[in-house]
This record gives C-alpha cells, sequence and structure tokens, in this order.
C-alpha cells in the first residue's frame, strides 16, 4: 500500500472500494449514513456530554485527516450517502476545511449525496462561508438555552452571543440551520417551548433530543432526565403537531407546529428507540468504528489501516463490523446502573 501523504487534489477521486454491493446488516438494514469525529476536544464542557475536567486522547492516537479520508471514502465506495462531520466541535480540529473540501469530490462525482456538519456554533461565525463553498448546505447546532446565565453554566463557561452569532452567519452564507436542544428536566424544561417558537421564527427547524447515559460525568442523569413522550403530550395540550413523513437520515421523527409554522423532531432512545430503522454508523477519531450508540460494539480500523492493510482489506473490515451491527442498543436511565456505553458522547461523535 502506498502512504497517504496528503489528501488528494479536490476534484480527484481515490476509489478506496474494489467493488461489490452496498453495506447491509445480518439484520437487513441498508447503511448509508456514516458520522465521523475528527476530534474529541471542545472548545466548551456541557454538562450531560464530558466531565469538566476532561483528559484528551494523544494526537498520535487520532486519525489524520489523510486517514480519515481513506475510510470515509471508502464507506462511499460502499454506498455511503451522507457524512456527517462530528466531534468533540470538529471546527477546532486543525485542518478540517482541507478534509471536508476533499471529501467534497464525491460530491462532484455523484457518489454522495450530502456532507453536514454538528457543531456547537462557536466557530461559525468564521467558518460558515468556507463551509458553504466546500459543499456543505446543512449544519446542526447545539444550543439548549436562550438564557445567557443558563448557557453558561450549562457549557461551564460558554458565550451565548457568539453562538447566536454564528448561526446568523450560517444562514447569511446561505447554509439551512437546525437547532438541537438536550431535554434537561431541572434546567431548560419549562422554556423548551419558547426555544422552539424562537427557532422556528428564525427559519430554523429544532430537534428535542433525550439525555442519553453515555460516559461518566459529575451529575446525576436521572434527576435530568426528561421523558420526550410526555413533552410531546404537554406541547400538544397549547400546540397543534401532525406527523411528518420526513426523514433526513437521521433518528428524529419529525412533526408540524401548526401555530409556529415549523418543524419540531424528537430524538427518544430512552422512551421510544429507533433501532428498527437505523441506516448509520459512527467512526470515532481514534479510527473505531461503532455501529451501535448504545453497545460497546467496536472495530478498530486505524490498526487495519496503520497496519499497512490494502483497499480490499478495508472494505472487508467495514464490511464484518457492519455484519455484526447489533438489533438494539441498551439505554436505559437508572440510578443503581452504570452508564450504558463508557464511553463519553465527546469521544464517539455527536
Amino acid at each position: 500500500m502506498t502512504p497517504y501523504d496528503a489528501l488528494p487534489p479536490q476534484g480527484q477521486s481515490r476509489s478506496p472500494s474494489p467493488g461489490g454491493a452496498g453495506l447491509t446488516d445480518a439484520f437487513g438494514r441498508t447503511v448509508t449514513y456514516l458520522r465521523v469525529s475528527v476530534t474529541d476536544r471542545c472548545d466548551l464542557r456541557c454538562v450531560y456530554c464530558m466531565s469538566e475536567h476532561m483528559v484528551f486522547l494523544p494526537k498520535a492516537q487520532v486519525l489524520t485527516l489523510e486517514e480519515l479520508d481513506r475510510i470515509a471514502s471508502a464507506f462511499v465506495g460502499l454506498g455511503t450517502r451522507k457524512l456527517r462531520i462530528t466531534g468533540g466541535e470538529p471546527l477546532v480540529r486543525k485542518g478540517l476545511m482541507d478534509l471536508i473540501r476533499s471529501l467534497g469530490r464525491h460530491l462532484k462525482s455523484g457518489a454522495l449525496d450530502e456532507i453536514t456538519l454538528t457543531t456547537n456554533g462557536t466557530q461559525l461565525a468564521k467558518f460558515a462561508e468556507p463551509l458553504f463553498d466546500a459543499g456543505v448546505r446543512r449544519v446542526n447546532v447545539s444550543i439548549d438555552t436562550l438564557k445567557p446565565d443558563l448557557f453558561r453554566t450549562l457549557t461551564r463557561g460558554g458565550n451565548l452571543a457568539t453562538v447566536l452569532a454564528g448561526i446568523a452567519a450560517a444562514q447569511a452564507a446561505g447554509l439551512k440551520v437546525k437547532l438541537n436542544a438536550v431535554a434537561l428536566k431541572d434546567d431548560n424544561a419549562a422554556e423548551l417551548p419558547d426555544l422552539i417558537r424562537w427557532g422556528h421564527g428564525q427559519g430554523c427547524d429544532v430537534t428535542l433530543i433525550e439525555t442519553m447515559p453515555m460516559g461518566e460525568i459529575e451529575a446525576d442523569r436521572t434527576d435530568q432526565y426528561l421523558s420526550l413522550t410526555k413533552l410531546r403530550a404537554e406541547l400538544e395540550s397549547f400546540w397543534t403537531l401532525t406527523d411528518l413523513p420526513l426523514s433526513t437520515g437521521g433518528p428524529a421523527r419529525y412533526v408540524e407546529v401548526a401555530e409556529t409554522g415549523g418543524r419540531l423532531g424528537f430524538i427518544t432512545p430512552l422512551s421510544h428507540n429507533f433501532c428498527e430503522a437505523c441506516n448509520r454508523v459512527r467512526l470515532t477519531c481514534t479510527g473505531t468504528l461503532h455501529t451501535c450508540l448504545g453497545q460497546e460494539d467496536a472495530a478498530d480500523l486505524r490498526a487495519v489501516i496503520r497496519g499497512g492493510a490494502d483497499d480490499e482489506a478495508l472494505v472487508e473490515a467495514i464490511r464484518n463490523a457492519v455484519d455484526a451491527k447489533p438489533k438494539g442498543h441498551d439505554f436505559h436511565i437508572d440510578r443503581a446502573s452504570a452508564p450504558a456505553v463508557a464511553r463519553h458522547m465527546s469521544t464517539t461523535g455527536g
């Protein structure tokens, strides 16, 4: 195998997948969506996501941009139609735009439908236009409150004004923005209708997410868990919610809110799981492939490529991992139990 010394020139394509059918697991689910974490680092410390004093990975353990490109391109060759770039906070990764511009060759060839990004919004004002120019058309921005003091508390020091400016810059650049909010019973539950109303007023879809039991943190997630099934029932006491046959490739179930004219998504891994239609897998920044967010399954693709594997061996490793994709996750909220998985969300990729 020839080492990847640099990303391929824009417009040129490597073909790391030596043909063959797409990726289908043992339960007949076809994988067409890869979430690629490019870093475990983040410039915020959200209380439900990571510990206050996180120990981040040594750089030698993190995939190079060239390695990320190679693995992602192998997935594209196997039928993946959507790539989502995640972190940590992906926009703090040095050279990220080079990677996105390189992966954009698959958009130009028609092999890939879209490249999207999930971000905390702190760097969006700087990167919105370059992202659009590189072919990105949609971004998800995590924002759990519109109260500056609460935002600072939840993120351990974040500046809400910076995120709002990033959202405005993204929209000005032509990016479609979706807002993600984690529902927290003691912090933002009462504010969620106002957050939804505000987001819809900005022309943004809004998705609510149940807190997920991933990684040890200082707080007890049991205290913060808010069932979105119950929240939906509360919203329907004053809003008209109509189910939509809409899918953006992720796990959210969408409704239209008649009173705001906007779309609202619910991601409910605990109160109503979405495993039966799961079409996605996650690549961590260390090259570990997780085919289920809520299981400790793992395939070490970094060892495969750094061990000198050719493209055929890489494809075989990917196929074997997807074939072993679990039927469902083991998420639960229970005071007596440890987190469903030990790894933090910032390590897995949001």
